[in-house]
C-alpha cells in the first residue's frame, strides 16, 4: 500500500530507458502565447503587479548592494517554482517540485554561490557573523559550530521543506480520493466537498511555498553582504 502510494510521484513515463516526464518543468513556456507578452491585458498587468512588488521586497532585503536587477534571479525561481507547484495540481501531470532531484538543485547551486562569494569577498564579515555581539567568550567555540553547521544544512531545509509540503498534499488528496469507491453514495458529496477544499488549500501552499523559498534564498544572500 505505502509504495503503490508513492508511486504516484515516480516519473515512470519513459521512452529508451529516458524519462520524459521532467520535460513538465518547462512545459507552460509552450501554452504561453507569444502576444501574451506584447498585447496589455488583465493577466498581464496583474502577473507584472505582482513582479514588481516582489522586485520593491527583494531589493529592500538585499539593502540596495546590489543592482537594481538583482532581483531578477529571486523573482525567476519564485515565478519557476510556482508554475511547477501549479503545474502538479491538475491530474495525470508529473510534479517536479516533490522531488529532492529539483529542490536541491535549486537551492544548493544557490547556496554554494552565495558561500563562495561571501568567503572570498567578505571573510571578516563572514567570521564576524558566526558570533553574535555579547557572546560570552566560554561560548564562542560552540557559537561558531551552530552556525556552522546551521549554515550547511541550509540548502538541504529549503529542498525538504518544498518537497515535504509538496507530497503531503498530494498524498492527502490521493487517500481521501481512493476512499471514494468504499463509501456510501450520501458520502460521495461531502467527500467531493473537501476535496475542492483541499485544492484550494494546495493552490495556497504552492503560492506559500514559492515566496518562502524566494524570501528565504535573499536573505541568505543579504549576509553575506
Amino acid at each position: 500500500m505505502m509504495s503503490n502510494l508513492f508511486s504516484i510521484f515516480d516519473p515512470s513515463t519513459n521512452l529508451f530507458n529516458i524519462s520524459f516526464n521532467w520535460i513538465s518543468t518547462i512545459l507552460g513556456i509552450m501554452f504561453i502565447p507569444y502576444s501574451f507578452w506584447l498585447i496589455p491585458n488583465r493577466h498581464f498587468l496583474l502577473w507584472n503587479f505582482i513582479l514588481l512588488k516582489l522586485h520593491n521586497e527583494f531589493k529592500t532585503l538585499l539593502k540596495n548592494n546590489y543592482f537594481q536587477g538583482s532581483t531578477f534571479i529571486f523573482i525567476s525561481m519564485f515565478s519557476f517554482i510556482l508554475f511547477n507547484n501549479f503545474l502538479g495540481l491538475f491530474p495525470y501531470i508529473f510534479t517536479s517540485t516533490s522531488h529532492l532531484t529539483l529542490s536541491l538543485s535549486i537551492s544548493l547551486p544557490l547556496w554554494l554561490s552565495f558561500m563562495i562569494y561571501g568567503w572570498l569577498n567578505n571573510s571578516q564579515h563572514m567570521f564576524i557573523h558566526m558570533i553574535p555581539q555579547g557572546t560570552p567568550s566560554i561560548l564562542m567555540p560552540f557559537m561558531v559550530l551552530i552556525e556552522t553547521i546551521s549554515n550547511i544544512i541550509r540548502p538541504g531545509t529549503l529542498a525538504v521543506r518544498l518537497t515535504a509540503n509538496m507530497i503531503a498534499g498530494h498524498l492527502l488528496m490521493t487517500l481521501l480520493s481512493g476512499t471514494g469507491p468504499s463509501m456510501p453514495n450520501y458520502f460521495i458529496m461531502i467527500l467531493i466537498m473537501i476535496q475542492i477544499l483541499l485544492l484550494i488549500l494546495e493552490s495556497a501552499v504552492a503560492v506559500i511555498q514559492s515566496y518562502v523559498i524566494a524570501i528565504l534564498s535573499t536573505l541568505y544572500s543579504s549576509e553575506v553582504n
